[in-house]
């Protein structure tokens, strides 16, 4: 499973930030990644400079074998914060997904 983290130009892409997106989605997703070839994460600091409620984003998506891209959204007050949140929600998402179809296979 590859990991891709995007930031805009308001969010530090440091190696600690990419370390902790790795540690978390690889976490999250573990017992999926042999059905995940890639999660994109894309962070953005929606009020730039200014401090702010919520104002930190984090949408990943996921590139399921046989099925759409699934992407979830979090926002929260920090950058940590918003991955973790968007990395459980993925979880789940991509659970759902799975789930749904193995339900339909034949058995």
């Amino acid at each position: 499973m590859q990991i891709q983290l995007n930031t805009d130009h308001n969010v530090d892409h440091t190696d600690g930030l990419a370390s902790h997106v790795q540690k978390v989605v690889e976490h999250e997703l573990a017992r999926f990644s042999a059905r995940i070839s890639r999660v994109e994460v894309h962070i953005t600091d929606e009020n730039g400079g200014k401090a702010g409620p919520d104002d930190k984003r984090c949408v990943m998506e996921a590139r399921i074998e046989h099925h759409e891209p699934t992407a979830v959204t979090e926002h929260a007050s920090s950058v940590h914060q918003a991955i973790d949140g968007a990395a459980g929600k993925l979880a789940r998402a991509v659970e759902h997904v799975l789930a749904k179809a193995d339900s339909r296979k034949p058995h």
